[in-house]
């Protein structure tokens, strides 16, 4: 009935490892419980171990042990679907998910564990004037709801933070400290996360990374240039955020991995093209591309200035500090020896005579060393640079093209996260963006997915905060967040196959909805006495799934229990539920003798039945020879 319980799963791997270490103790109820000795356990690390008041390099604020707490704390809740706002429900392996994101990252954690190849996320900035989740630490829960009209069902807020709060970098770090930890767990040993962020935070932001990713995983920051300014200071305009990128193991990236397209050389080279055929000369031609550099799009490529009859190229360095100088090299245009580069030269006679062979050698006059053409190619591939622009002003056109009005203000630039997607997620990785805001994250899986055929998969994670009245949004009909993000992923995958034509017709632009609840399962684990001053109805434990919800609420809290992807196919024969080809199958229906033999008969690796859907005492007792007779491996579970 809840998620696993991360201290106790560390207590026992520290049990294991080293169990002279295992004590007993007394906690604040006097209870006896058992309990790790730090002095004993300093002996077997035989290293030094700060403990109390001793100085040690450290970042912490008030409350930080109790998000470390909230992060490990086990929860009782699930995940329900929603078939009717979903898009394609049977087919699609894309999920969007409405709820507390720090509660549905503790779900997914068992069944996602190590298998999120990438996160991007765009938390709340903490500028004192935007929203963050509030995780109370001091209150009990009815207290808290009393006090607050913002909240959850899991007892969470969505609150202000207003700068002129006493608690105001302690309650924003108090929010992101625990989703971060527990993100971290569901990346993929090879995976990487990119967490957009400005000044307000950026600081504090690297600081908890260091610590849950580690120092030595952290891979960039990337400086994003806006096309607007902030109006944050008088003194001086802001344009720019930042980007933090950490991975999981930075050991297991591969270094010719992270490559993207070079920004504007497929331009550059179909224009090279289109002027050729129209037969002009290459000094015409040079002058159309030099022009091309007058533009800010093109003008960091202006040192691709030269044109001969196989494109456009740059003429690069052949030297090298202290190389060898002791040859030349004579230009077949003038008959005359090169000029040596000062610092020598960086390939052998021998290479430099075939590239000439080649006709890859640039020679200029003879007064200056000649240059290695690097030509500009369609599909230049660079290692990204840590400074980034995006214009932002695309997505708004294209939310007004589509939508009629600008529903989401501030979107994140569809182009910025087209290449964050490209750089690290391939064919068939999980994409997670658990503060999806309007889903852009989504809309450019989907895109990258049209352009290269891949089949990426995304996770959009949020929570359904409401639009203000006086919002276009909210008078646009959109009455929170989750409501915009879904029509968007609608609106862009319609948008996309219509662009595309046939070529996207086995595009995946549908996406599954659950969203988070209580449990199905009633609270049945009282004792007589807590059962007497609640006044319970006896006759509600003799069932012990909650009355309103459905078959398929219960099968999706099986597959969550089982850690089977909540994107696995679906196939639904009467009652009886098939998940991934027979690996698991599910009846919550009346099941018989008959009907249980069927089952068996399947081989499948999980079978699940409710207890109170037997029927007949005979059937619950069948069911273990049944399946002993004809699939004994089957593991068998009853709700």
């Amino acid at each position: 009935m809840h998620t696993a319980n991360i201290a106790d799963a560390n207590f026992s791997a520290l049990a294991k490892m080293f169990p002279n270490a295992v004590t007993e103790t007394v906690d604040e109820n006097g209870e006896v419980i058992r309990a790790i000795d730090a002095e004993v356990l300093a002996q077997e690390i035989n290293t030094h171990v700060v403990s109390g008041k001793e100085e040690r390099y450290q970042f912490t604020w008030p409350d930080k042990k109790k998000s470390v707490l909230l992060a490990n704390a086990p929860i009782a809740a699930t995940l329900r679907p929603s078939r009717e706002e979903s898009v394609d429900f049977d087919k699609t392996e894309n999920l969007y998910i409405e709820g507390d994101n720090l509660d549905v990252l503790k779900l997914l954690r068992e069944t996602y564990l190590n298998r999120v190849k990438m996160i991007y996320i765009d938390p709340p900035y903490n500028t004192g004037k935007d929203f963050i989740y509030e995780d109370h630490f001091t209150e009990e829960t009815d207290e808290f709801l009393h006090r607050d009209s913002q909240y959850d069902d899991q007892g969470n807020r969505l609150t202000s933070n207003f700068n002129s709060n006493g608690r105001y970098h302690t309650d924003w770090l108090n929010m992101l400290y625990p989703r971060l930890r527990v993100a971290r767990d569901v990346l993929a040993e090879d995976g990487v996360i990119f967490i957009s962020i400005d000044d307000n935070e950026v600081d504090n932001l690297k600081k908890i990374c260091d610590e849950i990713f580690g120092e030595h995983n952290f891979i960039a920051r990337v400086i994003h240039k806006n096309n607007s300014m902030k109006n944050q200071t008088k003194l001086i305009g802001v344009t720019t955020e930042y980007m933090l990128i950490y991975a999981k193991s930075k050991t297991n990236i591969s270094e010719t991995v992270w490559r993207i397209q070079k920004k504007g050389s497929r331009d550059i080279a179909t224009k090279f093209e289109q002027l050729k055929r129209k037969g002009l000369s290459l000094d015409e031609i040079t002058e159309e591309i030099k022009e091309l550099y007058t533009r800010p799009k093109y003008a960091h490529l202006s040192r691709w200035n030269k044109v001969d009859e196989k494109g456009v190229f740059k003429d690069a360095d052949l030297s090298r500090e202290n190389g060898p100088k002791n040859y030349t090299i004579i230009n077949p245009t003038t008959g005359k020896n090169c000029t040596i580069p000062r610092r020598g030269w960086g390939k052998s006679l021998e290479e430099l005579e075939r590239l000439q062979e080649l006709d890859l050698i640039w020679y200029g006059d003879d007064s200056t060393p000649p240059g290695l053409k690097d030509y500009i190619e369609i599909d230049d591939l660079m290692v990204p640079d840590n400074f980034w622009y995006f214009d932002s002003s695309v997505d708004t056109r294209w939310q007004k093209k589509v939508f009629g009005s600008l529903i989401f203000e501030n979107p994140k630039p569809l182009d910025m996260l087209k290449q964050i997607v490209n750089i690290h997620a391939n064919d068939g990785d999980i994409v997670l963006d658990f503060f999806s805001g309007s889903s852009t994250t989504a809309h450019a899986v989907m895109q990258n997915n049209s352009e290269d055929g891949g089949k990426r998969k995304y996770i959009m994670v949020q929570l359904p905060e409401p639009c203000d009245e006086k919002s276009v949004a909210y008078k646009s009909g959109f009455k929170n967040i989750c409501e915009i993000g879904k029509e968007r992923i609608r609106r862009a995958g319609a948008k996309i196959k219509e662009e595309a034509g046939l070529t996207t017709q086995n595009l995946d632009t549908g996406f599954r909805v659950l969203k988070l609840d209580s449990s199905n399962m009633k609270e049945v684990y009282y004792t007589p006495e807590e059962y007497s001053q609640m006044g319970f109805n006896l006759e509600g434990f003799m069932d012990n799934i909650k009355p309103d919800r459905t078959n398929e609420d219960l099968l999706f809290q099986v597959m969550l229990d089982l850690g089977i992807p909540l994107s696995a196919k679906i196939e639904q024969s009467g009652n009886v539920y098939n998940v991934n080809d027979n690996y698991l199958i599910a009846c919550f229906d009346r099941v018989d003798t008959a009907m249980i033999t069927e089952i068996a008969k399947k081989q499948p690796y999980y079978a699940v039945f409710r207890d109170s859907s037997f029927m007949n005492d005979s059937a619950l007792v069948n069911v273990e020879q049944i399946f002993n007779t004809y699939s004994p491996s089957t593991i068998r579970r009853v709700l």
